[in-house]
């Protein structure tokens, strides 16, 4: 159910790969077709043009498969960007109980879904709009799920990022550039990613940890993190990373090893542990 859009010039050799990949879906797609059809009198074809993509379905083994890897449940809300014929949020909805919206540009594509929801029973919780991704609010999803291009993911980032942290973002085939996915799957011969959006941490911020506080300086890209905390006159290295908005980090102690430091961030405000000791942190200053 998910678009792929024609190759556009990047290389004769991605251009013959996204070419066979399509082929191979196509041969294969005729039950897919079939179930598209729904009764109502559109007939979907397999590569047919969209807005920004063309039309290839998600292998159901995989559908399931990213569904899983996301640990959808009935308490999600789970949003698919450019729905084709809804198999997606379909299944979010009836294979786990999830409330699902799918975006879809094809009017045409939004009836099938439509129809295809009411044929699984899903219709009082899984729903279909016609309307442009780029253009759409979907800050309310818990879970995203796609199957765009590379450079549409890539478009999209910066308002992806700027979800809850703890939205987990699922993508079939294609990835989000140099943000590196937090975990993949595969299924049918085909590769799924998840990404969880991190909380923001970058910043100075005032450390409260006895003996080992300071002001704390931390980089952050995407779920990684990188600074420095300056207690004397010799800044101490920092290293960490980010899952949702659960933080860690570590520098060094006065052992000569390493302090871990463990908790979450709440907007301007972390606390947690490190060795058993609470700590705290309020953010002074955010980049840019």
């Amino acid at each position: 159910m998910r678009p792929v859009t024609a190759p556009r010039p990047a290389g004769f050799r991605r251009a013959l790969a996204l070419a066979a990949f399509v082929t191979a879906t196509i041969a294969c797609a005729p039950h897919a077709l079939a179930q598209a059809a729904s009764g109502t009198g559109f007939q979907p074809q397999v590569g047919q043009s969209g807005k920004d993509v063309i039309w290839v379905p998600t292998p159901e083994q995989l559908v399931s498969s990213m569904l899983r890897m996301a640990n959808v449940t009935d308490k999600d809300f789970v949003i698919d960007l450019g729905a084709g014929d809804g198999r997606i949020a379909i299944a979010a909805g009836r294979d786990f109980k999830a409330r699902a919206m799918g975006i879809e540009y094809n009017p045409d594509m939004v009836g099938v879904a439509t129809a295809n929801a009411a044929k699984a029973g899903v219709s009082d919780r899984v729903k279909f709009m016609k309307a442009d991704i780029f253009e759409s609010d979907f800050s309310q999803a818990t879970v995203i799920t796609m199957y765009l291009l590379p450079s549409l993911n890539v478009k999209l980032r910066p308002k992806l990022l700027d979800m809850k942290p703890g939205t987990r973002l699922v993508s079939h085939a294609f990835d989000m550039g140099d943000w590196v996915a937090d975990e993949t799957t595969n299924a049918d011969g085909r590769t799924g990613y998840l990404w969880i959006v991190p909380a923001k941490a970058a910043g100075t911020w005032t450390l409260d940890a006895g003996a080992a506080g300071g002001a704390l300086t931390l980089v952050q890209t995407y779920q990684k993190l990188e600074g420095s905390l300056r207690r004397t006159d010799r800044p101490l290295p920092v290293m960490g990373s980010l899952k949702a908005d659960e933080i860690r980090f570590t520098m060094p102690d006065a052992q000569g090893g390493r302090r871990e430091f463990v908790g979450r961030v709440n907007g301007d405000r972390m606390e947690g542990t490190a060795g058993g000791e609470r700590w705290t942190a309020v953010r002074t200053n955010k980049p840019g």
